[in-house]
């Protein structure tokens, strides 16, 4: 958010924040909110460069394709397990899922803000 929004915002009486601040997070949770875009990120990713559809992976997963879908925006629901899975799914090794940390900067939740009242 510009500077110029963010002080108009704040003359209206509304605070800004992140995403952090606002859930009250803890760092180990901040930590695993990251770890989990950063995979449902990669999944998306490897899944369009191969051309796979949604529900093509999720005839492979035995899922559904809008569980697909979920996943791929980051659905708090999504377990670590399921991504990991899915990103196997699509022909990733333990290398490309390891990789997949240090997308963490692209997905960092503390740079996107939230404003609330």
């Amino acid at each position: 958010m510009d500077d110029a929004k963010r002080q108009r915002l704040e003359a209206k009486g509304w605070q800004v924040g992140t995403v952090t601040d606002f859930l009250q997070l803890m760092p180990e949770e901040e930590a695993i909110v990251e770890f989990k875009l950063a995979l449902s990120h990669r999944l998306k990713e490897m899944r369009k460069n191969q051309k796979i559809t949604q529900q093509s992976l999720a005839n492979r997963m035995n899922s559904s394709q809008s569980r697909i879908a979920k996943i791929e925006a980051g659905d708090p629901s999504a377990s670590l397990e399921l991504l990991i899975r899915g990103l196997l799914c699509v022909g990733a090794t333990k290398s490309d899922i390891a990789q997949a940390i240090p997308e963490l900067n692209k997905t960092n939740i503390k740079e996107q803000d939230l404003v609330n009242v």
